[in-house]
């Protein structure tokens, strides 16, 4: 009885989609994706975007990758002692229900030691990883 009661419950579940809990790129959407055109041979550019936390809880972008690239960094720019630097930002805080603009001379992603060239009219993407190691994958237009 026992061996029945076994082989059904594993027939049953075997039938039983998986259920998996929502990571946080479920509640972020992204517009407004855009990269830098650059001259062949340069060896960096900068892309931008919106995102937008769609959740209730705050949450942060700590990584962003890409096959463009061979480093792909998060940064922000900074007045310090009356100049304006670039520094490079370990995760970017996403606010609950907020946006947060990627935009030159702010936030933006740093895209350094560039594979090829990034050409205006082409496309590419960029995979974005928030806290909980969730991902999305965001198509940039280069401009």
């Amino acid at each position: 009885m026992k061996r029945f009661a076994v082989a059904t419950a594993a027939i049953v579940l075997a039938f039983v989609p998986p259920v998996f809990a929502a990571g946080v790129a479920d509640s972020i959407t992204v517009e407004l994706a855009v990269a830098r055109a650059v001259a062949p041979g340069a060896p960096v550019s900068g892309a931008y975007m919106q995102i937008t936390n769609g959740d209730d809880a705050p949450h942060a972008l700590v990584a962003a990758h890409a096959d463009v690239a061979e480093n792909v960094e998060l940064h922000n720019h900074v007045m310090e002692d009356g100049m304006m630097k670039m520094r490079r930002m370990d995760s970017v805080p996403l606010p609950a229900g907020e946006t947060v603009t990627f935009e030159p001379g702010g936030l933006h992603v740093m895209l350094i030691g560039l594979t090829g060239p990034l050409e205006a009219g082409s496309r590419f993407d960029i995979e974005l990883q928030f806290e909980d190691d969730s991902r999305q994958s965001v198509t940039f237009d280069v401009r």
